[in-house]
């Protein structure tokens, strides 16, 4: 299996799903080694977790998330720096040196970053190919085209994979449209939830200033994820002005970063709505887990999300959800709030139902918790068991 990162060393929900999916299938004797393109420590006892880097590099070096740059420090003393681009070359590069001399029975790689390395490993070892897309480059882009660049890769790798499988039926449909991929080569494995990893923190809340604002009436907003045009929260903040119209005692907590931080900063302000706006940039551990159990109610309002785990990790945190409809979670829940992405009249409007109604909020809490509680990634397992198999015969036949 090919992926780009894993917990703890993950910036998104890309890790996040890959993690949870492979514990899954270790439960059905899958022997997985998951192979990154870094080096770090990682503690996951079901399966192998190797690094694919150059010869002679000795240590990978961050410079911020799992996309941003990394420097390379060779074992001569050189140093190089390589962006995004350059790192998924060396990756494909390398994957020769790591695969070399193995037996697999499946090839199993997520999304683009690890797609050209995916192509090599398939020319090198002639068995199956499944490309498990968590999103495309129009998703990233926030429907507009993107880099032509990415779209070569996904468009190239896709029409040459054995299966493909996508995240959601909104995926599946991004899929066919923008790359011609047909119909009956893309199986739909909703993503899903460990119901069980939920903390119960019964700790004062890390956000003491909110908790005193809370104490004195105000209700909190919440959106959790990266700052980027996919996420929308420009739209969100023209919401927040007319919320915060109707009820002045509404904060707005945003949590993350990305590249619109400072345009969202300043839309704040040329609202005039600065106030009731916070933002604490990236956070892990209970500053996350937190900024979930503080909220009234967890808005997710994307352009496009292919799947979209935050709302049910704010369920699971006891916060109810307002969720675009452009987005794969919609699928499978129903027990939220639902509005199109471009829809800011409609938005402002069951945020402020919510922060008004506590028995709103707390009614759409209850049933979204039963519907979250039978949530399990058995169910994704148990489907891309079924794909392996049937392309471990299918290839077997064929020899």
């Amino acid at each position: 299996m090919l992926g780009w990162e894993l917990p703890p060393h993950n910036s998104g929900g890309l890790g996040v799903a890959c993690y949870h999916l492979c514990k899954a299938l270790a439960k059905n004797d899958v022997d997985i080694e998951f192979i990154l393109p870094y080096k770090a420590a990682h503690s996951h006892d079901f399966m192998t977790v190797t690094a694919a880097h150059p010869q002679g590099v000795i240590e990978i070096q961050k410079a911020g998330n799992a996309y941003d740059s990394f420097k390379y420090v060779y074992e001569s003393g050189k140093e190089e720096w390589l962006d995004v681009y350059g790192q998924q070359q060396v990756y494909e590069h390398s994957i020769g040196r790591v695969i070399k001399g193995k037996t697999y029975d499946v090839i199993h790689a997520h999304d683009w970053l690890t797609f050209r390395a995916a192509l090599r490993a398939k020319e090198l070892l002639g068995v199956p190919l499944i490309l498990h897309v968590h999103s495309i480059e129009s998703d990233r882009a926030g429907g507009n085209s993107g880099n032509p660049l990415v779209h070569e890769i996904e468009k190239t790798a896709l029409l040459l994979a054995d299966r493909v499988i996508a995240v959601s039926e909104l995926t599946k449909q991004a899929i066919i449209k923008d790359y011609g991929v047909p119909a009956e080569n893309i199986d739909v494995v909703h993503n899903s939830i460990d119901t069980t990893g939920f903390e119960i923190d019964d700790a004062s809340n890390a956000y003491h200033y909110l908790t005193a604002m809370k104490k004195q009436g105000y209700k909190v907003v919440c959106n959790i994820g990266r700052f980027t045009i996919q996420k929308n929260l420009p739209n969100l903040l023209y919401a927040a002005r007319d919320v915060i119209a109707r009820q002045p005692k509404t904060i707005f907590l945003l949590v993350g970063g990305g590249d619109q931080y400072y345009q969202l900063l300043t839309l704040a302000a040329s609202l005039g709505i600065a106030r009731n706006v916070v933002f604490v940039g990236f956070q892990r551990g209970k500053q996350w887990r937190d900024a979930f159990r503080i909220a009234d109610l967890f808005v997710m309002p994307s352009v496009s999300e292919p799947f979209g785990l935050t709302p049910l990790e704010a369920i699971g945190y006891g916060t109810p959800a307002l969720i675009s409809k452009q987005s794969g979670v919609a699928e499978i829940m129903n027990n939220c709030l639902k509005v199109d992405f471009w829809d800011v009249e409609d938005m402002a409007d069951k945020i402020a139902a919510v922060v008004t109604h506590d028995s709103l909020r707390d009614e759409l809490h209850r049933n979204a918790h039963i519907e979250f509680s039978k949530l399990t990634w058995d169910h994704a397992s148990d489907k891309m068991m079924h794909i392996y198999h049937h392309h471990r015969q299918k290839d077997m036949a064929v020899v």
